[in-house]
């Protein structure tokens, strides 16, 4: 019977000198993958878009962040006045535009 008892015995524990090094890597795998999934595109559009808002000028086709369609008529330092049909022009912040159109001659 004793050695029925000495067979069911329990393992030794492993050695508690790991590497607590270890139980962190997947953390920081994690905010590595997060980084180049999530914060370095969108670091990229923001770069993009910086760029594009500071290259308006007048006699560009832009597209604001509402969806209005028109012709900038004029630039100043934070605002643009862009002119949607005749007669009627709308003046708002560089930010609130959203792509600059290309004219219907032209290919990328």
């Amino acid at each position: 019977m004793l050695s029925i008892f000495l067979a069911q015995a329990q393992p030794a524990t492993p050695a508690a000198g790991s590497n607590p090094l270890s139980s962190f890597i997947p953390i920081i795998l994690i905010f590595v993958i997060m980084y180049f999934v999530l914060l370095r595109p969108q670091m990229r559009r923001q770069k993009e878009q910086q760029k594009m808002v500071a290259a308006l000028k007048t006699g560009d086709r832009v597209v604001t962040s509402s969806g209005i369609h028109g012709m900038i008529t004029n630039v100043k330092e934070t605002t643009v006045t862009v002119k949607v049909a005749d007669n009627v022009k709308l003046e708002m912040e560089k930010s609130a535009i959203s792509a600059v159109a290309r004219p219907e001659g032209v290919k990328a």
